[in-house]
């Protein structure tokens, strides 16, 4: 525990650095100072307060590839590329609070929810994604990675914006379960969360430690020789999915002390891999409870209890343990196929284990 406090903090030392390199180069430009004030509360208020485990998994996974401690230049490099991935989710978050007119995030009001903010906050998601730009310039403009580090944020965020345009479509305000389907939720994930949950972190991890797309041979000779990035999404896209919907089990199975929240899932009408298994499943009779009651307010309500009936006579939970076995027999079959070299900075099966094991029946 205390090594993990310890690694957080040092991670947390280098925002500390980029934040105030981003404010004096605002000062440099002659900005008012009430505007450089606001946009300091913005970045404080929205990026460092999360697990951060996207952002240093970018460490993490540098280590593993080079097989030995970081210099210091080395380290802030990569601590610098996972606070970006910290401001990209930043961005997200304070514009998808917005769309979803929620109430809190991270244990505090929602940003837009200052009265002093409002929906000056669109405007602070836009700066809150400019920043990283700002900082792959001063930190890899002259590094053969810089151009390979802004097409993977690039591409990214359209990714991400897509999945987030297909959820809000799917699952409007006004419930219609009809738009809903295992299909549908796993492209919503996989677009949505997937992409710069999993791949990212570990796509600037290999480009900061130069691995190329040049193809690598297979364990298996039969096998063509595969593009590294390829090798590392094959694995890491149906990961992300898998702790996804990790997530929408424990938002239904959990105890508010177990996941340090209160479910909503069913209240607020989510694609949610639960309800969509009970569809798949659903006589019936169970099914027109699902159409009169999901989405139904408020949470602990008569809707929301006759909907977790449901799930319990489907046998969800029973459904959910089956899923996840398959999924992690897959998942380590895929992950035992990647080649392995002894130098480094060349790709690892640890970089895979070491995100299946973080994630694999964890409880919260």
């Amino acid at each position: 525990m205390a090594d993990k406090a310890a690694r957080r903090a040092r991670f947390a030392g280098v925002y500390a650095k980029v934040a105030d390199e981003l404010l004096v180069e605002l000062r440099k430009e002659g900005i008012p100072e009430e505007a450089v004030e606001w946009y300091q509360r913005n970045l404080n208020y929205n990026v460092p307060g999360g697990k951060l485990n996207r952002g240093m998994s970018v460490v993490d996974t540098v280590e593993i590839l080079k097989r030995r401690p970081l210099t210091e230049e080395e380290y802030v490099k990569a601590a610098v590329l996972g606070w970006c991935i910290e401001l990209l989710q930043a961005y997200f978050l304070v514009a998808d609070d917005i769309m979803d007119s929620s109430i809190t995030r991270r244990g505090q009001p929602c940003w837009y929810r200052d009265p002093k903010v409002g929906m000056i906050a669109i405007n602070d998601s836009f700066m809150l994604s400019s920043a990283i730009y700002r900082l792959l310039k001063a930190y890899f403009k002259g590094d053969p990675c810089y151009v390979d580090l802004l097409e993977v944020f690039l591409e990214t965020t359209w990714q991400t914006e897509i999945g987030q345009l297909i959820d809000l479509i799917t699952a409007p305000e006004e419930v219609d379960l009809s738009k809903f389907s295992l299909e549908r939720h796993s492209l919503i994930v996989i677009w949505k969360t997937a992409f710069y949950s999993f791949y990212l972190p570990v796509a600037c991890a290999m480009y900061l430690c130069g691995i190329s797309h040049a193809p690598i041979p297979s364990t298996d000779p039969s096998e063509p020789a595969k593009d590294p990035y390829d090798i590392a999404k094959s694995i890491l896209i149906p990961l992300g999915e898998y702790f996804q919907v990790q997530d929408d089990y424990l938002d239904f199975s959990g105890t508010p002390e177990q996941i340090g929240k209160i479910g909503t899932d069913i209240i607020d009408n989510k694609c949610s891999w639960c309800v969509n298994t009970a569809l798949l499943y659903a006589t019936p009779a169970q099914r027109q409870i699902l159409d009169d009651h999901y989405g139904k307010k408020p949470s602990g309500g008569e809707s929301e209890l006759k909907i977790k009936a449901v799930y319990e006579e489907i046998g969800v939970r029973e459904k959910y343990a089956a899923y996840e076995e398959k999924t992690v027999g897959l998942l380590r079959a895929r992950i035992a196929q990647v080649p392995e070299y002894e130098r480094e900075n060349t790709l690892r099966r640890e970089v895979f284990e070491s995100f299946l094991g973080k994630i694999y029946k964890r409880s919260k």
